[in-house]
């Protein structure tokens, strides 16, 4: 799964839009599937496509989401709850661009595909060219709530 948002494709030789097993998931995210079930269990956001036998097949999107829940969780030290108040305040794109933007995540965004609050919804690049934000998200507004975000943090550390 090493270098999924860089690269058409893998090593499995799946290309970038491929789905992924849990198993290819987990080893990406360097977690084990118990968590992937359980933070879909927690998010409701976290919504994999699911075929015969119940396997879970999760969309790039899927991946970005679980990724910035990574971060939040383990690397800002947000709670389960903590981080759901984040979606149901600040949105879910609005959170996932700031989770990754600190941790250089946003490249990886910029190449998967929309992260909007319908899970059915899927944009081929909302990003625009080289990564830079389009003309549907207010820069400006997301760059505001990343300094109240930062201000909070502070004063909570």
């Amino acid at each position: 799964m090493e270098g999924v948002s860089s690269v058409s494709s893998d090593s499995s030789g799946k290309g970038r839009e491929a789905f992924r097993t849990i198993s290819e998931v987990a080893d990406f995210l360097d977690l084990p599937q118990h968590v992937l079930r359980f933070w879909e269990s927690k998010f409701s956001q976290v919504k994999p496509l699911k075929r015969g036998g119940n396997r879970r097949y999760y969309r790039p999107d899927d991946i970005t989401l679980l990724t910035a829940i990574k971060k939040l969780l383990h690397s800002d030290g947000y709670t389960i709850r903590g981080v759901q108040k984040l979606f149901k305040a600040q949105g879910l794109k609005a959170t996932i661009l700031l989770a990754l933007d600190e941790s250089g995540g946003v490249e990886h965004l910029a190449s998967s595909t929309d992260m909007s609050n319908d899970p059915t919804s899927r944009e081929s690049d909302p990003f625009g060219k080289e990564g830079s934000i389009s003309e549907g998200i207010d820069r400006d507004a997301l760059v505001s709530v990343l300094g109240k975000l930062r201000a909070i943090r502070s004063r909570l550390d």
